[in-house]
Order: structure tokens, then sequence, then C-alpha cells
């Protein structure tokens, strides 16, 4: 299955079904000055296609600089995403964020299980959200380091 999307490099892989939601976040990647750089897919399928292409346990080069998930999407969910990920040598070092809805302690608790390096409830409020983004956007792409991929 093609994600439709240009094989090019993104720093952000963003991972969210509700086109609303998806809006306010890639809003606050442009107003951070990230969001050129910036893929939307859809569902978990499409993340699996966009990262794995057709070899299920090999990550494509280059990765991008972080995966951003939503854990309710239709296909295939956030946490079986995160499983794939982190089964390949080269998804354990790719930041995982998890931006979800639920506040359910066994999804948290279940994220941290398969390797999630950060899970973020969405504010319900437009501009708490906004400046949430803006901040892990900035963190995960201007301050966090991460070794080289070898």
């Amino acid at each position: 299955m093609s994600t439709g999307v240009a094989e090019e490099f993104f720093e952000i892989v963003y991972a969210e079904d509700s086109p609303t939601d998806a809006e306010v976040t890639l809003r606050a990647f442009r107003k951070a000055n990230l969001g050129n750089r910036v893929v939307w897919l859809k569902d978990g399928q499409q993340v699996l296609d966009y990262l794995f292409g057709n070899s299920p346990d090999v990550l494509k080069r280059p990765l991008p600089r972080l995966l951003l998930l939503d854990l309710k999407m239709p296909k295939v969910d956030g946490l079986q995403v995160l499983k794939a990920v982190r089964g390949t040598p080269a998804g354990r070092a790719l930041p995982v964020v998890i931006l979800t809805s639920s506040a359910e302690e066994s999804d948290l608790v279940r994220s941290y299980e398969l390797g999630v390096n950060s899970y973020i409830v969405k504010p319900v409020d437009f501009q708490k959200l906004m400046e949430e983004v803006a901040r892990l956007g900035y963190y995960w792409i201007a301050m966090n380091r991460r070794p080289a991929e070898g």
C-alpha cells in the first residue's frame, strides 16, 4: 500500500486519524517553523508502509528525527506501530512520542513497556494544544540529540 507521499526526507512523521486534531498540530508545527518538515499519515498501516516499505523487518533510511503517534487509529493502532519500530535495531534509537487523548493508565503503561520516549495527553484547550505541540516539536527536533545512524 502506498501512502501517496513522495519519497523525500521528513523530520517528523505524524500519525493521526482525526483531521481536526491533525490541522491543529500541523498549524502549531508551522508556527514553530517545523511545518515544512512534517508528513501526516492517517492510520497506522500508512506509517508502517512509510517506515518499512516492503521490508517488514528493516526500517527504511533515512529515518525521521521524530515519530509522533496517536494511539487510537484505524487499521493498525499506535501501540502496534511502536512495537514494530522498536522490534528493529535502527528503530530502537528513533524518538517516538505518543500524542493522544487517552489518559488511561493501561495505555500509558503499555506504551512505556514498548519503549516510547514520551507520552503526552492532548490538552482539550486549543491554545494549550498549540503551545504543547510547538514545545514538543522544538525539543525533539532542535534540542534532542541522538546517535548517528550507522
